[in-house]
C-alpha cells in the first residue's frame, strides 16, 4: 500500500540566502517521497515568535531564539548561516564610542535575533533599544528617529550589511569580525530546527532532504541564484551573489564539530552575561 503523505510546513525568511538554500524543495528539483513541503516566508523575528508557539514542523530561527524553544525543537546540523569573520553591522550617522552606544537607543531587528545577542555581548551590558523592521533600520538611523523615538545607531542584518552606505551611514563595528577575532570561531546567526514531536524517522528524513536541497543549490549555483533574485530587494545580481556566498557555504552544508562548538559558546556567553536565564546545551538532529 502507498505510504500516507506527510505535510511539512517550513518557514524561512524571504531573503536570497534562504531562497537559495530552499530552492530545490520549493521548485521540486529533488524527489521528496511521501513528504509535501509547504513554504511560509516571513521575517526572522516572526519565525522566532512562531517557533515559541511550535507552529511549524521545520523552521529557520535565530540561534538566540533557540534558547527559548529547545523543548519544542531540535537544531539541524545543516542549513545554518554563520558569520565567518563577518556578520551583523552596527552603523550610525557618525563615529560613536562604545560608552555612547550603551546609552542608546539602538534600532534592532528583533529582541530574539542572534544579532541582538551578539550586540549584547559586544556592549557587555543591557542597552536601550527600539525594535524596528529590519529593512527600515538604515533609513531610520539616517533620519535619527523612529516615530517619536530618537535613534542613535542601528543593527543591520540581511542585505543592509551591503547597502548601508547608500544612506550616508558609517560602520562602527562588524560583530562577526569582532566575535571571530575574540573566539577564533564563526558567529552563529540563523539555523534550522525540526519539531521534537515528529517521529524520529520523519526528523531524519526531513533533515536529509534539507541537506539535499542545499547541496543541489550549491551544485546548480546559477540556477538557484536566478530563483533567489526574486527576493533580493535592493541587491543587483553581483551583490546578491556575494550575499548568498556569505551565508550559504560549508557551514551551511554541515556545521561539524567546530560549528557546533560555536553555537555552544555563543549560548554560554549569553548566559554568562545574564542575557539568557539558564545555560543552554544545544541538541542537534542525528542521522541514525
Amino acid at each position: 500500500m502507498p505510504q500516507e503523505m506527510v505535510t511539512i510546513r517550513v518557514g524561512h525568511s524571504p531573503d536570497p540566502d534562504d531562497a537559495f538554500m530552499f530552492y530545490a524543495l520549493a521548485a521540486e528539483k529533488i524527489p521528496t517521497g511521501r513528504y509535501r513541503f509547504v513554504h511560509e516566508l516571513v521575517d526572522i523575528e516572526t519565525l522566532n515568535q512562531r517557533a515559541i508557539r511550535g507552529e511549524l514542523e521545520l523552521t529557520a530561527l535565530s540561534f538566540h531564539a533557540y534558547a527559548r524553544v529547545r523543548e519544542r525543537y531540535i537544531l539541524c546540523r545543516c542549513g545554518a548561516s554563520m558569520g565567518d569573520g563577518y556578520g551583523p553591522l552596527l552603523v550610525a550617522r557618525h563615529s560613536l564610542s562604545r560608552d555612547e552606544l550603551r546609552r542608546g537607543p539602538i534600532a534592532v531587528p528583533g529582541r530574539w535575533t542572534s544579532a541582538f545577542l551578539a550586540l549584547r555581548l559586544y556592549l557587555g551590558e543591557d542597552f536601550p533599544f527600539i525594535v524596528v523592521p529590519f529593512d527600515e533600520i538604515p533609513r531610520k538611523v539616517a533620519e535619527g528617529h523612529y516615530g517619536d523615538q530618537p535613534v542613535l545607531a542601528g543593527l543591520l542584518i540581511h542585505e543592509g550589511q551591503l547597502t548601508f552606505a547608500r544612506e550616508g551611514l558609517v560602520k562602527l563595528v562588524d560583530l562577526g569580525e569582532w566575535w571571530t577575532s575574540a573566539t577564533g570561531l564563526p558567529l552563529p546567526l540563523g539555523g534550522n530546527a525540526i519539531r521534537r514531536d515528529l517521529a524520529p524517522e520523519i526528523r531524519r528524513d526531513v533533515h536529509r532532504l534539507l541537506r539535499e536541497s542545499i547541496d543541489y543549490a550549491l551544485a546548480h549555483r546559477d540556477e538557484a541564484l536566478a530563483y533567489a533574485m526574486q527576493y533580493a530587494r535592493d541587491l543587483d545580481h553581483s551583490l546578491a551573489d556575494r550575499f548568498v556566498g556569505m551565508y550559504v557555504n560549508r557551514w551551511t552544508q554541515e556545521l561539524g564539530s567546530q560549528g557546533e562548538e560555536a553555537v555552544r559558546l555563543f549560548l554560554r556567553r549569553g548566559f554568562e552575561v545574564g542575557a539568557l536565564p539558564e545555560l543552554i546545551d544545544p541538541e542537534f538532529v542525528k542521522d541514525e
